[in-house]
């Protein structure tokens, strides 16, 4: 009797130990293990809104740029002297006589004010914000993170098409509005996607056939599917992404049970930042920094025409001083600590912004560039190093929704960019010394920040207050 009332406990232990092992996350691990020719193609596939995103970002660069000009009539004007608004318009004319070179030429805003001319861009990276708000207003469960990428891309396609037919500067800010309230969250859909495995008007065309591949070509994301509680679905889409592994994953679906549930998913969310003191003190500091940096990252290639220097040659070399920082940033984390690397990078970075303001005003251009070079690195080396400062900073159940509130810092630090840029054509190069201050200054924040380097992560908001309390009595214990 003993013997037959043991055997069905001992057969459902090794029931429980058997599912346990076939979790959804081992066997998610399991199958991508192999990486090959599907999992590139979806990498692709997902990674390449974030190419469209980067594009429209910077393209302001060239798009806001001032043309050049010269003298109709040299009787009333001098290119070296006059002033462009003091004459009149039938005394001097657009190099080329072509209006189209940028926003300034094709709406008459030579004139106008830093505002004024400053305001396609803002527009473009306030977008980007409400975006942001809505789109995390949306239930998760509500279409998946496939059709999200693609309908939101597809949007920035119409609408980045209708921008070519502006008649104002208006309705050219607005369209460039519209278009970016999806630019936040394809790159975030896509990040996400990528965890689990506007040039111009000729952009967006290309962007509409991007789409028709995204949605014939690209799988659902499996996480999101095991939380729905499709695991059927998300067996097949694994299937499609590692063929290879077909047979192992048809053996252990069987065993696979969803225990989790999306109510299970969400229970921690955006008001947990707020309420509890410690994780509202870190969003805040982490949003201040990222505020300094980001006007650096995106204010600085706007101001490089400041410079009198070749702006396509400026960008190009702006584009390959940032294919450093991803080799040097990870010695950083591994050499020193996480909030002096921080503080130093940013400290340099300002330092070289202020120098090239100076530089510029005595006439020393070659240097004054290199120095904007010098800004605009550290600006990416400090996206990257708080990148990682994040994870460390946050639990798991948060830690999306806290990379969300970097991300959105920076959006509004875009959004300040151009104005600040378009201050140097007033007082010429003024915008690296203050995009080098507010580098410098605000990036002293990180000095409030806790040091991280060399803790484990934790999971929940519970797990991470008792880990900061061990560790805030050991810090005592040792002083």
């Amino acid at each position: 009797m003993a013997n037959n009332t043991s055997a069905p406990l001992l057969s459902q232990t090794e029931d429980k130990d058997t599912s346990s092992h076939f979790s959804f996350d081992r066997i998610l691990e399991h199958s991508l293990s192999d990486f090959g020719l599907s999992q590139i193609l979806q990498i692709i596939l997902v990674g390449l809104p974030s190419t469209f995103d980067s594009q429209q970002i910077f393209i302001t660069v060239f798009t806001d740029a001032y043309p050049t000009w010269h003298c109709m009539d040299h009787t009333m004007c001098n290119p070296a002297t006059s002033d462009i608004c003091g004459i009149p318009r039938s005394a001097w004319d657009w190099d080329d006589g072509f209006k189209g070179k940028s926003v300034i030429s094709e709406f008459g805003l030579e004139c106008s004010s830093s505002f004024l001319r400053g305001l396609p861009t803002s527009t473009f990276n306030v977008g980007a914000i409400f975006g942001g708000v809505f789109m995390a207003m949306i239930p998760d469960g509500f279409l998946g993170r496939k059709q999200l990428l693609f309908f939101t891309t597809l949007a920035m396609s119409i609408t980045g098409i209708s921008i070519y037919f502006s008649s104002n500067i208006w309705i050219y800010a607005f369209l460039k509005f519209v278009a970016s309230c999806r630019c936040l969250e394809s790159h975030i859909f896509s990040d996400t996607l990528l965890g689990q495995l506007s040039i111009s008007a000729r952009l967006f065309p290309r962007l509409a056939v991007y789409c028709i591949f995204l949605y014939l070509f690209a799988v659902e994301s499996p996480r999101w599917l095991h939380l729905q509680g499709k695991d059927e679905e998300a067996i097949e889409m694994l299937k499609k992404i590692s063929p290879a592994n077909k047979g192992y994953l048809e053996s252990v679906s069987i065993w696979l049970t969803s225990k989790e549930t999306i109510e299970q998913a969400q229970r921690y969310s955006l008001k947990d930042l707020f309420i509890r003191k410690w994780a509202f003190r870190r969003t805040l500091v982490v949003m201040i920094i990222m505020l300094g940096s980001g006007l650096s990252y995106y204010g600085v290639p706007l101001a490089v025409r400041d410079i009198k220097v070749n702006i396509y040659l400026s960008e190009a070399l702006n584009a390959v001083v940032e294919l450093p920082t991803f080799v040097i940033t990870p010695i950083l984390l591994e050499k020193f600590s996480r909030r002096s690397s921080v503080v130093v990078n940013c400290l340099i970075g300002g330092a070289s912004g202020m120098l090239c303001f100076v530089l510029s005003l005595l006439g020393m251009t070659n240097t004054a560039f290199a120095l904007e070079l010098a800004c605009f690195f550290c600006g990416r080396i400090q996206f990257n190093l708080m990148a990682v400062y994040m994870v460390e900073l946050f639990p798991t159940c948060v830690r999306n929704t806290a990379t969300l509130m970097l991300r959105q810092a920076l959006v509004v630090a875009g959004a300040c960019s151009p104005i600040i840029a378009s201050i140097g054509r007033d007082v010429p190069s003024l915008s690296f010394a203050l995009f080098g201050l507010a580098m410098a200054g605000l990036g002293l924040f990180a000095l409030l920040l806790p040091e991280t380097k060399g803790s484990s992560l934790c999971d929940t908001m519970e797990a991470q207050e008792e880990r900061d309390r061990v560790f805030n009595t050991s810090q005592s214990f040792l002083k």
